[in-house]
């Protein structure tokens, strides 16, 4: 939970050094955090109140830059699916391009781990099962997992979809 008074938000908005965000942006930042939570294996109910902010920002009509900037982050609560954790969120994006939750959980399990969801063959469960049972976090530890046959282990990926894999990594 942040102190956003601790935090000097509702003094002061500013950007620091950085052009603004778009809502497209943050609702991408938010999607890719949800990812991250539900191929670690995070809980369901944060992962899709993530998800639903998303969905809710990027097609708000109001720059949330210009929310935050004149109505703080109780103007940002005003969104369907905003609360207080992730006003809070957005406004760390907005300030410093981006947030403690992120970098906490990026620490600790690596944004290369969405890479694998650019494979054919490689979805959100796949990719989970992929990281949380072998611990493939990117694509070269996917390649080496693949060659050592390693797809025969995983529940889930039959023959075709072990194919597909093989056939996307070397296009990728």
């Amino acid at each position: 939970m942040y102190n956003v008074k601790a935090m000097g938000i509702f003094k002061r908005w500013r950007p620091v050094g950085r052009a603004l965000m778009t809502n497209e942006e943050i609702a991408e930042r938010l999607t890719r955090l949800a990812q991250v939570m539900e191929i670690r294996g995070d809980d369901r109910y944060r992962i899709r109140s993530y998800r639903n902010a998303a969905e809710n920002i990027e097609i708000w009509p109001t720059p949330l830059s210009k929310i935050a900037r004149e109505e703080g982050v109780l103007g940002l609560q005003t969104i369907p699916g905003v609360g207080k954790a992730i006003s809070g969120k957005i406004m760390e994006l907005l300030e410093r391009g981006s947030f403690d939750a992120w970098e906490k959980l990026t620490a600790e399990t690596p944004e290369t781990v969405l890479d694998l969801l650019r494979v054919s063959g490689i979805g959100i469960k796949t990719a989970a099962t992929l990281y949380q049972q072998f611990k493939i976090s990117s694509l070269d530890d996917l390649r080496k997992f693949v060659e050592g046959g390693g797809l025969e282990m995983v529940d889930g990926v039959g023959e075709r979809s072990a194919e597909r894999i093989r056939e996307s990594l070397k296009r990728i």
